[in-house]
């Protein structure tokens, strides 16, 4: 089996192209499906007639989340780039194509979304843009493929180019060791914790004993599964559910490594780098790097050998990491400035794996001044002291001191707080971290209707200043520890879930009439049901709701998100078509009576889809973008 991924800007299509490939929809979240974008990865099954199968990594194309785009590309061999007729080459077209150009992919199909918009010469304009956008990239020779996932045109060829490009793909080593990165972690009831990610190399049989890093031992493969069909055996390339009995969902994350022995975690990777030509300005011998290896994100230093690189000429370094992970030899891999978070360049492991100096630290033979920082740091732990501070209480110059600490943050010594900037411990922060993490995933146990716990709780469990708390959450969001959502604090993992009967009760006292069906639930009885039922986490149930936007308060009523987002098409239809509307239009456009279209119209200027001009409004500029 092959991996075929998907690549390109934010609503070209993506996610509509694997439903027509696949009759499968790759979005996992109502959110999602709400917001019409794709956020995290999603998954599909792809088969022919003859036997030819892949799997399918749908990618989100929003810049704000390559972080999660870069965890499904690098098991990746056939990319389909996504461009859209009616708009042509945007920019995250062309991050993509630059990430993927230090990936796995093997092969590339350009597909041209959304046929149905444009006439024969303004495909043609489209096809010729994105040929010179991609000629110095993987995509250079790559076929181009018209299609519409509304009327179907064009689809069978692109699923034609598929099957003859996935035939011509060489398979994966399936006699190399083991080795699966895991980008997704759930628990099933009755099964267990589950990981899931692309095999990339070698077999994985039912009854395998392999090291899980982290959290760094020996677990069992109890089943296995591809796409839902049990496997005693998987091939490498294989898109595969592994059952581990004994480990808790709450240790792991998206970035662990499921492998052979064979693959000790290492802080220090030995590597062959090529810079990005954009990037070769901002390198520096020492350049602090946000690493992305298999489905890992990971803060690090990117040390050169020599000079930093004067120009693509692949160059020897070395990427010592903030956190221990396995690699294999060849493993392909990117990395990304700190802040912004510009694409600086990517490449291989090296076959010998391991740096000299593998401490994930400080390296040996520290100097008198580095020493006198990281003893500064121990003996005030979690109080943040800026780098005058420290400097002044290890009789070292303030530059001296910034110098050092930025160092030491990059290696994981010291952990970097802002708002105010200041620095703290690192080992005594990911202490803390643990034990947040350990919190956040038994409350999620406990509450799963909820999007998480707020600081205030977490501050008052733990025992801690909830100001300090604060800072250190948001360092943890920004190297994906937590999740931070609507105010509350999660891990990574976690999705709200309401039970049967929340869910029930949700259904009841916000019901959808099909003879009115864009009336709402008076705000006032949905509150009396839930102060009148005694259904466990009802409140904070309702909470999740409405910070997901599946439920809606306008005015004195409640909306499903559905509803809302009905009406705001029918009010953008309008607007389209005849100009800024007035409250009687939009009242008959939505079908509705006053005493709902005023608090309407009210809740889509205040949430900044329209903008009131007299007695009239039109839809804002963004609101139009979006």
């Amino acid at each position: 089996m092959h991996v075929v991924g998907t690549a390109g800007h934010v609503d070209h299509g993506k996610s509509s192209l694997v439903r027509a490939l696949t009759g499968t929809d790759p979005d996992r979240w109502i959110e999602e499906r709400l917001r019409g974008m794709t956020l995290d990865l999603g998954f599909a099954h792809l088969r022919y007639d003859d036997g030819v199968e892949a799997g399918i990594v749908d990618v989100p194309g929003h810049e704000r989340f390559v972080h999660n785009m870069l965890a499904g590309a690098a098991g990746m061999e056939l990319l389909l780039l996504v461009v859209a007729a009616n708009e042509g080459v945007r920019p995250q077209t062309v991050e993509h194509l630059a990430i993927l150009d230090f990936l796995n992919v093997r092969r590339a199909i350009v597909v041209l979304t959304k046929r149905d918009l444009v006439d024969d010469a303004e495909l043609a304009a489209v096809e010729s843009a994105v040929r010179a956008a991609t000629r110095d990239t993987i995509a250079r020779d790559a076929p181009a493929i018209a299609v519409s996932t509304v009327s179907g045109d064009g689809m069978p060829a692109l699923r034609a180019a598929i099957h003859d490009a996935l035939v011509a793909l060489p398979p994966r080593p399936a006699d190399a060791p083991a080795f699966l990165p895991v980008d997704r972690v759930f628990a099933l009831p009755g099964r267990g914790t589950i990981l899931t990610g692309t095999l990339m190399q070698g077999t994985l049989r039912a009854g395998d004993s392999l090291r899980l890093d982290p959290p760094g031992r020996e677990v069992r493969v109890r089943s296995l599964q591809v796409f839902g069909a049990s496997r005693d055996t998987v091939g490498g390339g294989a898109r595969v559910a592994v059952n581990v009995p004994g480990v808790d969902v709450s240790e792991l994350r998206r970035g662990a490594v499921l492998a052979d022995d064979a693959f000790a975690a290492r802080a220090s990777l030995r590597v062959r780098f090529r810079a990005q030509p954009q990037a070769l300005a901002s390198l520096r011998r020492r350049t602090p790097v946000r690493a992305y290896l298999g489905a890992a994100e990971i803060l690090g230093t990117l040390v050169f050998d020599a000079a930093p690189p004067q120009d693509g000429a692949a160059v020897d370094a070395t990427l010592h990491l903030r956190r221990a992970t396995a690699a294999y030899p060849g493993e392909a891999y990117v990395v990304r400035a700190l802040s912004p978070k510009t694409l600086l360049g990517g490449g291989n492991v090296d076959a010998g794996a391991v740096a000299a100096h593998d401490s994930g630290d400080v390296e040996e033979n520290v100097a008198p001044d580095v020493d006198a920082i990281v003893r500064a740091l121990a003996e005030t732990a979690l109080a943040p002291r800026t780098a005058a501070e420290l400097g002044a209480r290890a009789n070292v110059r303030e530059e001296r001191a910034s110098e050092i600490l930025a160092e030491l943050a990059a290696h994981g010594a010291a952990r970097r707080l802002q708002k105010p900037a200041a620095f703290v411990d690192g080992p005594a922060a990911d202490a803390l971290s643990a034990r947040i993490g350990e919190t956040l995933a038994r409350r999620e146990a406990e509450s799963p209707w909820t999007l998480g716990t707020t600081s205030l709780a977490l501050a008052r469990e733990l025992a801690l200043d909830e100001q300090l708390l604060v800072r250190l959450l948001a360092s943890d969001a920004e190297e994906g520890r937590v999740a931070a959502r609507a105010g509350y604090y999660a891990t990574p993992a976690h999705r709200a879930r309401l039970s049967d009967e929340q869910r029930a009760f949700f259904e009841r006292v916000v019901p959808l009439d099909p003879a009115q069906p864009l009336v709402p639930a008076p705000l006032d009885d949905v509150v009396a049901e839930l102060r009148r039922t005694k259904i466990a986490g009802l409140g904070q149930a309702f909470d999740t709701l409405l910070a997901t936007g599946a439920l809606v308060k306008v005015g004195a009523d409640v909306y499903r998100g559905t509803q809302v987002d009905e009406i705001r098409g029918r009010l953008e239809l309008a607007i389209g078509r005849d100009g800024p509307i007035t409250m009687a239009r939009f009242r008959d456009a939505v079908g509705t009576t006053r005493k709902y279209a005023v608090p309407l119209m009210e809740w889509f200027d205040a949430t900044g889809v329209t903008v009131r001009d007299g007695d009239v409004r039109a839809l804002r500029r963004r609101a139009v973008a979006s």
